[in-house]
């Protein structure tokens, strides 16, 4: 495992975090939900796929986060109690106005939330595989 391609996929994951915090903290009327819940699947999709750098699993190209996190159980069936919602929808359908759909306030605070337990979750699996090594 290269350490620094694992931190690179973090430092990715993580900007995709500050940027949905960032934009939740604006005024409610100001809010761009989509922004916020696109950005929270990007970092759940980075997170999971960090964990899988780390154990060196190839996990193609995707931005299923239900078929990464069936990868990661593969490894660790823990990963069966992780609850994403409906990030795997904010992948590409809020990004283009074909599908016009615009998340709720209340959608994009729980894809917060859900990020942040994705990534305590992702880092303690990370943190207990090194000491088991």
């Amino acid at each position: 495992m290269n350490n620094e391609y694992l931190q690179n996929w973090i430092i990715k994951a993580e900007n995709d975090l500050k940027v949905a915090v960032h934009e939740s903290r604006v005024d409610k009327a100001d809010r761009v939900t989509e922004a916020i819940c696109f950005h929270c699947q990007q970092a759940v999709e980075k997170y999971l796929k960090a964990y899988l750098i780390f154990l060196n699993i190839d996990f193609g190209k995707t931005h299923n986060l239900e078929y990464l996190i069936e990868l990661c159980a593969r490894y660790d069936e823990k990963f069966h109690t992780i609850d994403v919602g409906n990030l795997s929808f904010f992948a590409v359908e809020v990004r283009y106005p074909d599908d016009f759909y615009i998340p709720t306030i209340q959608e994009a605070e729980d894809s917060v939330g859900i990020v942040k337990n994705v990534r305590e979750f992702v880092f303690m699996r990370i943190k207990k595989e090194k000491q088991n090594d």
